[in-house]
Formats: C-alpha cells, structure tokens, sequence
C-alpha cells in the first residue's frame, strides 16, 4: 500500500478587512487582518448566491441605473441626518462617485422594489447604495459609521455595492423587515468591509449578508447577524466572502450557501442554524446567480458550527463538485448524519439533475456522524494533523465513489460497517492479518475494493478493538 497525499486545489483568497474605527470611517485601504493574514489553504493545497432567490418582479437581464433620495456624485459628508426613501425603486441615499462620508444618521426605505431582481443585481431600492455612474471606469465609496439602516419594502436591501463601488460599514445597525431584502450585498463586482456591525432580517429570502449576479467581495470582522425568514442564510455566497471573529444565526435557513465557483472563509466565526433543513448547502443551481463554473469552496479554522435540525445533515453538497475544509472547529449536529453528498432538486444544464462531487480535509478537526454517498455522487475525505472521524462511510453501499486518507496522527472510530470502493490511503504498508493501529473497529468493518487498492492483494487486516478492513463481498 502507497502512502500519498490527497492532492485537491484550493482558492481561498486573503483580503484585508475593515478598519476598527473610532473616527469616521476606515482610512483608504482599510484594516489589514490581526496578524496580518487570514489563514490561506493547508499545506500543499486543497481541492476542488444570493441571500434566497429573488421574488417574483421580473427585470434583472440588463442593467438598471440606481435613484437617490440624496445622491451624492462627488466627495461628501453627511451627519446626524434622518433620510427617508418616499418613492418606490430609490435609495435612501446614493453614492456615484467620490468618496462619501456618512455617519450617526438614520437612513430608511420603507417602499417596495418595482422588481426585485434588479434590487438583487443593481442595487435598486436598497437603503444605502453605492454605485458608479460611470459603469466602466468609474468608482464610489462610502465610509459608513454608526448609522441605523432600516428597510421595510420589498427589496430594500440595507448596504448594497455594485461594479467599482466600494461601501466601509462600521458599527452600523441594519434591520430589515421586508422580503428579498437582504441586511449587506455586493453584486457585480461590488465590495464591502464589514466591522462590528449588527444585523437583523425578518422576512423571506433575507440573508444577512450575501452577493448576488456578477459576484462581489465581502470581508467581515466581527458583529452578530441574525435572520429568522425562510430561506435566509447566514452568509450566502456567489461571490467571495471572509469573515472573521463574528457570529451568524439562522432561525429559517442555512448556516452558509455557496453557489457556483465561489468561496467562504471563516476564522474564528461561530455559526448556528435552528431549522430543519440542512446546515451548510454546497451546489450549483445554474440560475445565473453564479453562472461560471461548478466549484464552491468553504474554508473553516476555529470557532463552531451548530445544525439544531434533524433532516439532511450539517454538509449538504449537490450539483457540484466542491471543496470543504476544516480545521479546529467545534461541530454540534443533532442529524446522524454529518456530510450528504447526493443527487438534489438542481438540474444540470444539459442533462437534468446530477449527484455532487465532495472534496473534504480535515486537519485537528474531530467528525462524528455518517458519511452518506448516493449512486450519483463521489466523496474524498482526508483525515490529517490528529483528526478523529467518529461514524461510518457509506454504510449503505451506495456510493458511486468514496475514499479516504488517513495519516498516521489521525484516527477513524466505526459505529457500523463501511464500505469504501475507491482508494483507501494509510501511512504505510502493512501485512496480511496485522492490526492498523489507528482504525478502531468497534466489531464493525471496513470493506474495500480490491479493483481500486490492488496493494492490499485481497487480504483481511485486524482493526482496534474487533472488526476487520476486508475486501467488498462480490469479490
């Protein structure tokens, strides 16, 4: 048997995050990570939407310029100012272009988006917009700093970024009470730097914070977002989001979305979702949302994930082929089951709908649950760095794909029989009847195919505590 590396590709990108500010906004270039960096993949690599869908409204294929109750096209200030949106498809206050002071004000939209696709892709109707009005080369900023952001129309997102435009949010207060409206968004390119800020999102298809159509970037550090209307996520990424020290409850949703070839990394974020769904969804939905590719990527290091519902599983990966990475993260799971990578209710383009591919490496990381693999789907785990794996893989037998690595400072622990048709990687050879020391069987076993690991010759090896790692009865 060959030791080897599991060899997978992974794109987690290192962004500066926003500046803790006790003055007006964040100086030009913001705050740079504590320590400098946020942690990029494991060594040696690793492998591989929208806060809900929009509402029915229409519009959304060509771009929309975005209205102001007070647009601003140069540099500004605004403080201690109340601002109120009084027509329908108008943000409170607009920024295209220069940079854009606005502190201590109250700024609310209480009307409906006439659609709310175009509130979702351009901005439209959000409460605090920024986009450039010069689509090509132009550029606008908005330094906010203790504002209470309230929407209650349908399609009033709270902070909304689109193209060039860059939105520094400190210390803001954002409640959202209307559908599609979610609490931060960032579409066509659009960034925002989060500190400290605080949001809530009450009704449907409300994430807390999410991108949309043409992606975006949004890098969190620290703040409490809650949602509590179906499906509303945490965090639902088309996009690229990092987050850091900050803590998300979904009360009607995910944990976390990530749609498409895009990315989440969290460091020492604590995520919860209290409804019966699933706990983190990997896919693709070929919506257009995010219309190029079909890798997601979600990096995890530090803080903790908390699924209270029963269905599905914490990791949910369908029409896809994805990336999961974990690393010192405290998992509470009330399902059994704690990755399911299956065919779903997302079609492929060409050929209706299709399993999901799933690349997981654990490192310092403890797993406890099933692995479930349906006929349609393929699962790589990597066990390294002292993690322990508590639970059974493919119990079933329904895999069309499983295998794993496991080095020799991690352990797997079984809870019933496995059955692994893909290659099994340890970290050494080891002869005929001899005990792999760091597989505890429990009277339970590990069958193999003797097709994917011709070095194990069709032989039976003693696991810790009964049970044996053996070929696949059909052979």
């Amino acid at each position: 048997m060959k030791a080897a590396a599991l060899c997978l590709s992974l794109f987690v990108g290192v962004n500066a995050l926003a500046q803790n500010s006790d003055r007006p906004g964040p100086p030009p270039g913001g705050m740079p990570p504590q320590n400098g960096q946020f942690p990029g993949p494991p060594p040696g690599g690793f492998g591989g939407g929208p806060g809900g869908k929009p509402g029915p409204g229409g519009g959304g294929s060509q771009y929309v310029e975005a209205k102001g109750t007070k647009t601003f096209d140069s540099d500004a200030k605004l403080d201690n100012t109340e601002v109120t949106s009084t027509e329908a498809d108008h943000s409170a206050v607009l920024a295209t272009g220069g940079t854009v002071a606005i502190s201590y004000c109250t700024l609310t939209n209480p009307k409906d988006a006439s659609s709310t696709d175009d509130a979702s892709f351009y901005g439209v109707n959000a409460v605090m917009c920024a986009q450039p009005k010069d689509r090509t080369n132009g550029t606008a900023v908005i330094n906010s700093l203790h504002n209470k952001i309230t929407g209650s129309g349908l399609g009033s997102n709270g902070i909304f970024a689109y193209g060039k435009a860059e939105i520094n949010s400190t210390f803001d207060n954002i409640t959202e009470t209307g559908g599609n409206s979610r609490g931060i968004m960032a579409s066509g390119g659009g960034k925002i730097n989060v500190y400290q800020d605080t949001v809530v999102t009450k009704n449907g298809s409300s994430s807390c914070i999410a991108t949309d159509r043409g992606g975006g970037e949004i890098n969190i550090d620290g703040g409490l977002y809650t949602c509590y209307g179906a499906n509303s996520a945490g965090l639902y990424s088309t996009g690229n989001i990092n987050a850091r020290n900050a803590t998300f409850v979904s009360n009607g949703g995910e944990m976390m979305v990530i749609e498409g070839t895009n990315f989440i990394n969290a460091t020492d974020c604590h995520f919860t979702s209290n409804f019966d769904k699933w706990g983190v969804l990997l896919y693709q939905s070929f919506s257009g949302d995010a219309e190029e590719g079909d890798r997601a990527t979600l990096s995890m290091k530090g803080g903790s994930l908390t699924y209270n519902g029963r269905k599905t599983g914490m990791f949910y990966n369908t029409n896809n082929r994805d990336s999961l990475y974990l690393n010192n993260v405290k998992i509470v799971n009330k399902s059994d089951t704690i990755i399911n990578v299956k065919k779903g209710g997302w079609g492929n383009r060409d050929n209706a709908s299709r399993g999901g591919t799933l690349a997981v490496r654990c490192d310092n990381q403890t797993l406890k649950g099933v692995v479930a693999v349906d006929k349609d789907s393929k699962a790589t785990l990597h066990f390294g760095e002292g993690s322990k794996f508590e639970g059974s893989i493919n119990p079933d037998n329904t895999a069309k794909e499983v295998s794993f690595t496991l080095d020799a400072t991690s352990k797997i622990s079984l809870t019933e029989n496995s059955y692994v048709n893909g290659v099994i990687t340890l970290d050494k050879e080891y002869a005929a009847n001899a005990q792999i020391p760091n597989i505890v069987g429990n009277g339970h076993n590990i069958f193999y195919s003797p097709e994917a690991n011709p070095d194990f010759k069709k032989e039976r090896f003693n696991l810790i505590n009964g049970g044996s790692l053996l070929p696949i009865p059909e052979y």
